[in-house]
């Protein structure tokens, strides 16, 4: 069936996606039309957000990719009002479902209980501590979280118990919870990786309309930096013939801002994405279209996507292989390559509960 228009539309104000199509799921596939009207004759409705609380049964989610950093990770939410065009979390929504398009960056999901079941869970007398990464899949400070305090909540369970834990985000709210992060991080318990995809003001609201500035998550750099926090910057996903020339930009202002390490991610076209980009590089940027697309396909084998383990978060090929060059000359040169010890795993304890008999005596 076919699940997204060829026409391009622009897009309700502050969102990313240009269409609405049907997850690869459901029995029945909507599809966009030309009836006519231009956009100058009509305007776009704008686009509000729901939140439905999602009755989760677990909170830790296990992960077996050789690819990523993490074993294990939690996501507060589902579905990410940051509307970033390239997101790989997009195609979730098809599983509840919802388009991986606008639904995806208007109908969100929130985990009311996040914060208890994670303490259920460490306080089984078999649990073993590992490191948590929380947001693997959707940013944990959606706009959301600043009356929500989802993403809050589990992190206080976290310093409560002294699990070490990563987090990774866009968003300047993180700075909200420094009373938190600064003394797990004197701890080794914490770790913050910022997502700084552009320098560019005008990029950053077409690519990624409702999150931070590129400013502020440089302050939040900073911020966290000063705190005593360690910060890693996230130069992700690097698209060729748009923002890949930035690299070393973006680098050295997180450096100055007291950033101690750094990654990149190539872009990455998995299903549903792959349309939505399209569509997005035809609205916003069509005179770079067919160069931005010709170039991902050459760092995928000629396709425009490949899933394939080892090579999915890098690419391949000759472009590849200059942005991996490119990038390791870069870190060095503003000094990102510090090595991290592991997070301390050894500090975890249960906490003691009120009543218990170790309080008589304490």
């Amino acid at each position: 069936m076919s699940t997204f228009t060829q026409q391009a539309h622009p897009a309700p104000r502050g969102r990313g996606a240009r269409s609405n199509s049907s997850g690869r799921y459901e029995a029945q596939a909507r599809e966009a039309f030309d009836d006519g009207w231009t956009p100058d004759d009509a305007q776009p409705a704008k686009l509000k957000t729901t939140l439905t609380a999602e009755k989760a049964r677990v909170i830790i989610s296990k992960n077996a990719s050789p690819d990523v950093g993490f074993s294990r990770s939690i996501n507060p939410y589902r579905g990410c009002e940051h509307g970033c065009i390239y997101c790989y979390a997009r195609p979730a929504h098809a599983y509840m479902g919802l388009s991986p398009g606008l639904d995806f960056e208007s109908k969100l999901f929130f985990k009311p209980e996040a914060a208890s079941l994670l303490e259920a869970e460490f306080s089984k007398p078999r649990y073993q501590p590992i490191a948590i990464h929380i947001g693997g899949n959707t940013d944990p400070y959606q706009p959301q979280e600043r009356t929500l305090r989802i993403t809050r909540s589990i992190m206080e369970v976290m310093a409560r118990f002294q699990h070490p834990f990563s987090i990774i985000t866009k968003s300047a709210l993180v700075l909200r919870d420094l009373d938190l992060l600064a003394p797990l991080a004197q701890a080794n318990l914490v770790r913050v990786a910022i997502s700084v995809t552009t320098l560019d003001r005008k990029l950053a609201r077409s690519m990624e309309p409702r999150a931070a500035t590129p400013d502020r998550r440089i302050a939040a750099i900073k911020g966290l930096a000063d705190a005593g926090v360690p910060v890693i910057v996230m130069f992700a996903p690097v698209i060729p013939g748009l923002n890949d020339h930035e690299m070393e930009a973006v680098l050295e202002r997180a450096g100055q801002a007291g950033a101690r390490g750094a990654g990149y991610v190539a872009l990455r076209l998995p299903l549903e994405i792959k349309d939505l980009f399209r569509e997005w590089l035809a609205t916003d940027h069509p005179d770079r279209a067919s160069r931005v697309m010709s170039l991902v396909r050459q760092m995928r084998g000629g396709k425009d996507y490949d899933a394939d383990w080892g090579t999915r978060m890098k690419g391949q090929g000759p472009l590849a292989d200059l942005m991996a060059v490119r990038f390791q000359a870069a870190r060095k040169r503003y000094g990102l390559d510090v090595s991290f010890d592991g997070l301390d795993l050894g500090k975890f304890k249960v906490p003691g509960k009120v009543g218990d008999q170790r309080d008589l005596f304490g």
